[in-house]
């Protein structure tokens, strides 16, 4: 009931509204005026600026720009592991799909088929594999890595609604990432195995971003939009760059069906890095 009560005015408040206005006032670049926001947002979210490969506040003509930093060579190394950490955040759930189903919080769970557009195919192909949600609060390293080295074949914009998606709202608001605007990526492994990597927008994510598109959002015509690479090359690295948000949110990603025993020491709540093992080693 407390956090029903919570994220109450979420409901009420015009998130698109305020999202669009968030996101161009975070990309207009204001001197001193933005050097003041990004000095005060580091200090009320203690953001680590000691592993950025600039530690000058004021070298950023941006809020975005600051907001989506690059980090030092070196301070994320890589595990010897088969599946990796994408983010820094902390493990909001994971574990089975359970026939075609993903827990979200207690007494909550969704559709693979809800978060992946309405696509009955493709979530079958996960519909008891396994999955992990990593939520990225506001002083986290804000670029999306890739778990695995992997091959592109399509993504999906799907529009939807803009809730916060802290734990608080996790657990208060029915369907969470399947209800909010995502961006949905659908790659092959080295092994010829696909999984998907879906970036779930936010109340004041201006936009979300990967390296082979640029800014997906806006626009935000309110209708599915679908890219395919079939035809394409485009494979990233294992631990690569994949894409960004221009202000937090969560990452979900599906495995298929097989062998899968994530790393002991995750549970829910607990902080990660990117470049940490997802899996047993």
């Amino acid at each position: 009931m407390i956090d029903r009560l919570a994220v109450l005015p979420q409901y009420l408040l015009p998130k698109q509204a305020l999202t669009s206005l968030m996101g161009r006032l975070a990309s207009r670049p204001s001197g001193g005026l933005t050097t003041a926001l990004i000095r005060w947002f580091i200090g009320r979210y203690g953001v680590n600026m000691s592993e950025a490969a600039n530690p000058d506040p004021a070298a950023y003509a941006t809020f975005n720009e600051f907001f989506t930093r690059a980090l030092k060579p070196g301070v994320r190394p890589l595990a010897d592991a088969r599946l990796l950490c994408p983010v820094d955040g902390a493990i909001s759930q994971f574990g089975r799909v359970s026939r075609g189903r993903i827990f979200q919080a207690k007494g909550h769970e969704y559709t693979a088929t809800a978060l992946l557009g309405g696509d009955k195919d493709l979530a079958a192909r996960f519909a008891d594999g396994w999955f992990a949600t990593i939520y990225l609060s506001p002083r986290d390293y804000h670029r999306i890595h890739m778990p695995c080295a992997g091959r592109l074949r399509r993504m999906l914009h799907v529009p939807g609604e803009l809730f916060s998606v802290n734990p608080t709202t996790a657990r208060a608001v029915p369907g969470l990432f399947a209800r909010n605007e995502r961006v949905v990526c659908l790659f092959d492994d080295e092994a010829g195995r696909p999984f998907v990597m879906v970036l779930v927008g936010a109340t004041v994510v201006g936009s979300m971003a990967t390296v082979w598109h640029g800014v997906v959002n806006p626009p935000r015509p309110g209708t599915l939009r679908e890219w395919r690479y079939d035809d394409q090359d485009i494979t990233l690295a294992r631990g690569a760059e994949m894409g960004r948000f221009l202000l937090g949110s969560t990452v979900v990603m599906l495995f298929p069906t097989g062998p899968l025993t994530f790393n002991p020491g995750w549970a829910e709540g607990v902080p990660v890095r990117m470049g940490q093992p997802m899996v047993r080693a």
